[in-house]
Order: structure tokens, then C-alpha cells, then sequence
């Protein structure tokens, strides 16, 4: 199929680099580098979000998270106060 597409500066430099480096012709490099983007956006959209797992840490022997000034003097003894 022809189109006609207008394609940014940058884009367009960054398409010729890559058609120099892989010495395809710029048509195949554009045909290419849509493919791939096509391809990993659709794979990415149906990739499961990521879900954190929530753990139990418990307490340490010896902390009571109720009284936070004294948590906070044994964890800092000589630089608190």
C-alpha cells in the first residue's frame, strides 16, 4: 500500500541511521521499525499488572512501635537529643 507520511526531523534521522546500519533500504527500515513498535505496544497492553504482595515483617525483640521517642532512642542512642 503507498501512503504519504510526515515524519519528524529527529525521527526521520534516527530512521536513516538505522537504515544505514543494517544497510536495508529506508522502506524496509520503516516497515520494520513499525512492526516492532506495533508489536511490543500490543504485548505490552496485554501483559497483567504488576501486583505487590504485601508481607508480615513482625517486630523486632525488644521494639515497641507504641512509643515511638523510645524506638527512636535505641535506634539512634548516641545521636539523639
Amino acid at each position: 500500500m503507498r501512503t504519504t507520511l510526515t515524519i519528524d526531523d529527529d525521527v526521520a534521522a534516527k530512521l536513516r541511521a538505522e537504515a544505514r546500519r543494517s544497510g536495508e533500504p529506508f522502506k524496509q527500515t520503516v516497515n520494520r521499525v513499525l512492526r516492532t513498535g506495533l508489536h511490543v505496544r500490543s504485548v505490552a497492553v496485554s501483559a497483567p499488572p504488576f501486583k505487590v504482595r504485601p508481607r508480615p515483617l513482625g517486630l523486632r525483640p525488644g521494639f515497641s512501635y507504641d512509643k515511638v521517642g523510645e524506638l527512636i532512642e535505641q535506634a539512634e542512642a548516641p545521636f539523639y537529643r
